[in-house]
């Protein structure tokens, strides 16, 4: 049976245009240095540069969509009005005008996968099994692992490269492509990827050692089962460890050897901590974000416009145009003026809250703090605080690091006092490390250890922190 009601409903719905400013805030710096770039690129009404009178914010009218807009309701004279400097101008922007600017150098070079195919191109191969090798390397991760099944592969050749080919084809080019640099990449696995890498060496009893490890008895060692591999192989203890340590030569992920040569790493700050004669001052870096304002020209052809004395169609339509680019650019300008006022808000609530830790770099001084505890002082939403901790870094006199690093939760010690539980995890990682190797400390053992350093922590907390930590189980860190 139908029923028609009414019903009330309360809902919050962000606009396109508060999407894109909380997307503004979250970008980092390089990026958000390049999202510049593109509006400027893209928006013939936004420019660089200085300029010395800009036209008045302060009448302007954006719109949330493209509805068509009635010319004969614009006002021209609030786009031409010369009266005022909008705010964003009078802004020192940190630096005085006579500062030296300062460009962030980009790392040249070639790919990863660039390299491999040009070592590719060096082996001596068919036609066919040229194809099929530059199929395999494109299918290599950056780790160097071929992560897929030979079936897949001969599909895959067969629907994008018109290529068919049996498994012992792909196989046979497959090991040949693992002749190339770097040793082991190509592999499918990691008990295939050191034993390429094993094969590389010249022979030795260690090496023989290892190989015998790897080959065959793989899942014995990744379970550090040494008692086990010394009854198989029937050596001394000092005979397997010198297997062992060939090993722990090797690398696991040898894909990242070349590819990070090639790939920008370096990290920008989103801002800069000093600290002088006692006194913490912090910025915001924004040094190679250009002065952004409206163009000259485009309120030239708005002036020409206003005096005509007879207004075509095509003239109209002209008006309309300039007037979406207007709105845009200062919508746009003005977005980032809030990014920066969000920014600078978030920076000093977090420097007041970490004052003592930032005056003396030691971490046990870092204070409990939560992302609630900021988004408070601010008086600004929790997930606007997230989108700053979770993509910015801070260039502080102890290195530069993320600023999530900051938060972290409270436990009560058995003076009952709140201490943060960075502070806990850094005592945790000390007894790891100090740990007798041969039998380290289970989970239950470790957080009697930070009990007597006065923490009352549970053993699945502890598990937690550990993880967090990357530390495997007890069994996994033994060593002979």
């Amino acid at each position: 049976m139908l029923k028609q009601q009414l019903q009330l409903k309360l809902a919050q719905k962000l606009s396109p245009q508060q999407i894109q400013l909380m997307k503004l805030i979250q970008l980092p710096t390089l990026d958000f240095e390049q999202r510049l770039q593109n509006e400027i690129e893209e928006n013939p009404a936004l420019e660089s540069g200085k300029e010395e009178r800009e036209f008045d914010e302060s009448d302007q009218e954006f719109d949330d969509n493209n509805e068509i807009i009635d010319t004969q309701d614009i006002d021209i004279d609030a786009y031409l009005s010369d009266d005022e400097i909008p705010s964003y101008r009078l802004n020192s922007n940190n630096y005085s005008a006579d500062d030296e600017e300062k460009q962030i150098p980009i790392s040249g070079g070639i790919s990863f996968h660039e390299n491999l195919h040009a070592q590719t191109n060096a082996l001596i191969l068919t036609e066919k099994e040229k194809q099929i090798a530059d199929f395999l390397v494109g299918s290599i991760d950056e780790s160097g692992y071929l992560r897929r099944s030979t079936d897949d592969i001969i599909d895959d050749l067969v629907f994008t490269q018109n290529v068919i080919s049996t498994k012992e084809e792909v196989e046979s080019v497959l090991k040949k492509v693992q002749e190339i640099d770097p040793a082991g990449v190509g592999a499918r696995n990691l008990q295939e990827c050191l034993s390429i890498q094993l094969n590389r060496k010249p022979l030795s009893v260690s090496v023989i050692m290892a190989s015998k490890i790897v080959n065959e008895a793989f899942e014995l060692f990744s379970k550090k089962h040494y008692s086990k591999l010394q009854e198989k192989f029937d050596v001394d203890e000092d005979l397997l460890k010198q297997g062992l340590r060939e090993i722990e030569k090797l690398n696991p992920k040898p894909g990242g050897a070349l590819s990070g040569i090639f790939q920008n790493t370096h990290i920008v700050p989103d801002f800069i901590l000093t600290i002088e004669n006692g006194e913490i001052s912090v910025s915001i870096n924004r040094r190679n974000a250009p002065e952004l304002h409206v163009s000259s020209s485009y309120k030239e052809m708005l002036q020409g416009y206003k005096e005509a004395t007879t207004k075509t169609q095509s003239q109209k339509d002209a008006v309309q145009f300039i007037k979406q680019k207007l709105d845009a650019a200062q919508w746009f300008i003005d977005a980032i003026q809030q990014r920066y006022q969000t920014l600078y808000k978030t920076i000093h609530a977090i420097v007041d809250h970490q004052r003592e830790y930032l005056l003396s770099g030691d971490e046990r001084n870092l204070k409990p703090m939560i992302l609630k505890d900021i988004a408070e002082a601010i008086q600004m939403d929790i997930s606007t605080v997230s989108r700053v901790a979770n993509s910015k870094y801070i260039d502080t006199p102890y290195g530069t690091k993320l600023l999530k690093t900051f938060f972290s939760e409270s436990l009560t010690n058995s003076e009952g006092e709140k201490v943060s539980t960075l502070e806990i995890k850094k005592i945790l990682h000390t007894l790891i490390d100090q740990e007798d190797k041969k039998k380290p400390l289970a989970d239950n053992a470790l957080s009697k250890a930070l009990l007597k350093e006065g923490y009352k922590v549970a053993r699945r907390t502890v598990t937690k922190y550990r993880e967090q930590m990357n530390f495997p189980v007890a069994r996994l860190r033994k060593e002979i």
